[in-house]
């Protein structure tokens, strides 16, 4: 919805900001009041120009992290809600909202332990569907207490763990621009597979896996299924969801009987999404489930027991400063590529393809290309669906079909903010501060940082 059509309460607040830009605790009730109609995405706007103000207001930056919840941006939420802790700044609410973070992941006793540390903090404050779905991680079992269902052991499944297997039949000529990614995955993972005997005569190894990382939203996945394309492989994707498990043994269970899968599919290419999510640091997880997953994981990939001879395995991450430095040893995902948000060519393609079939009028594409440099295929969703609205409600005026014009394109544009921003900011301290082996050097070259 557009402002016009917000709450007389909203628009009092909008108007009374006008007169008072910089009062950030102006901003701060227009940013509560707009999360109370849950008008996220507002919210998100009105919050980062108080941070602009006022770059350190916990409180600003709390509601901050409950819109991005609330929008499903979860690696957004949880870079400010680490920051916060780090500074002692998490209150009840926020403990809560780190609770449903962590649920999602593997770290479910730190869920419940932030969980119980907010109803200390708050008596009375309760999320039921919290606590259903933390469930035995609540319970304070004394140790080795064989009543605690966390211990039970899955030795007797029913079936074995499978997922789809597809015969992808795109390439790399199917995916628009990406030449650097391209060429980085063909040096690193088809070339050597297709002159095994050369690369290993200068000593270079064809075996290990791939990470891609960058932005969400950039792609990694439809790279993955390419490349998949390209070596004529059987492409297995998962996501975590699929895999992980409470019960301590189900998740290493899964995981063992996926890559079984991939090995009795070979040649196959094994992608594996969220990768941060299931290989975050083993001295972040306090549970002993969390660290013999990763550990397993490991013994996978290295082909302790099973040879993964034929098995490319991949993965894409939005936050690699997350992994575990055990992953990137050689043979494991010793090969990163950084995916970036789509180039000129990418965002002219992907342009193409969204607004093939519509009714349009001499679309300028390259120039639509350049007006919306740092978007991510979704933000050029949104740029045409903003578009086809506005197109729709004059159509519906004049009675009569109105075709899109380059002009429509760029004013959507204009009302499009480029999604990856947030994610640049937190990798560009990574980049600049953490970044001795120069792993993410790519970040800085494409933010045009010169290195020190």
């Amino acid at each position: 919805m557009s402002e016009k059509d917000e709450p007389s309460e909203i628009k009092a607040l909008r108007e009374a900001l006008s007169f008072s830009p910089e009062n950030v605790a102006l901003i701060k009730h227009l940013g509560d009041t707009l999360m109370k109609y849950g008008r996220y995405e507002s919210a998100e706007a009105t919050l980062k120009d108080g941070l602009t103000v006022e770059p350190a207001n916990s409180d600003l930056s709390l509601v901050l992290a409950e819109a991005y919840f609330q929008q499903g941006k979860n690696s957004e939420a949880f870079v400010i809600l680490e920051t916060l802790e780090a500074n002692g700044k998490l209150d009840a609410q926020s403990l809560i909202l780190f609770a449903k973070l962590l649920s999602n992941t593997t770290e479910l006793v730190k869920a419940a332990d932030y969980y119980k540390q907010a109803k200390q903090m708050t008596p009375g404050l309760e999320d039921p569907d919290l606590e259903t779905e933390l469930g035995a991680f609540l319970v304070d079992y004394a140790d080795n207490d064989p009543n605690d269902p966390r211990k039970v052991l899955v030795t007797d499944p029913d079936g074995e763990f499978e997922t789809d297997v597809e015969k992808p039949t795109i390439t790399f000529e199917d995916v628009g621009g990406m030449d650097s990614v391209k060429d980085q995955i063909r040096m690193k993972i088809i070339h050597p597979m297709a002159n095994a005997d050369l690369f290993k005569a200068y000593g270079k190894s064809i075996g290990g896996g791939l990470l891609l990382y960058g932005p969400p939203g950039c792609g990694k996945t439809l790279i993955a299924r390419a490349t998949a394309g390209e070596v004529k492989a059987n492409f297995l994707s998962i996501g975590l969801h699929e895999i992980l498990s409470m019960w301590i043994g189900e998740s290493e269970k899964n995981l063992h009987e996926l890559f079984d899968q991939a090995r009795r599919s070979q040649p196959s290419v094994l992608f594996f999404d969220e990768a941060d999510a299931i290989a975050s640091k083993r001295s972040d997880m306090r549970q002993s489930g969390g660290k013999q997953l990763i550990n397993h994981f490991l013994a996978e990939l290295d082909g302790v027991e099973y040879s993964n001879d034929g098995v490319l395995i991949l993965a894409a991450t939005n936050a690699p400063w997350h992994l575990d430095s055990a992953f990137r040893r050689p043979g494991r995902f010793d090969r990163i590529v950084f995916v970036p948000p789509p180039d000129l060519e990418a965002r002219i393609t992907i342009l193409r393809i969204m607004l093939k079939d519509k009714p349009v009028e001499a679309i300028d594409y390259e120039t639509l290309g350049k007006k919306t440099h740092g978007f991510t295929g979704a933000d050029l969703k949104s740029v045409v669906d903003i578009a086809i609205e506005d197109k729709l409600e004059t159509s519906m005026k004049t009675g009569s079909l109105e075709k899109l014009k380059t002009k429509d394109l760029q004013k959507a544009a204009k009302k499009v903010k480029p999604s990856s921003l947030d994610w640049f900011a937190t990798a560009k301290n990574h980049a600049l501060f953490a970044n001795q082996s120069g792993l993410y050097d790519e970040i800085l070259d494409y933010l045009k940082i010169k290195r020190s």
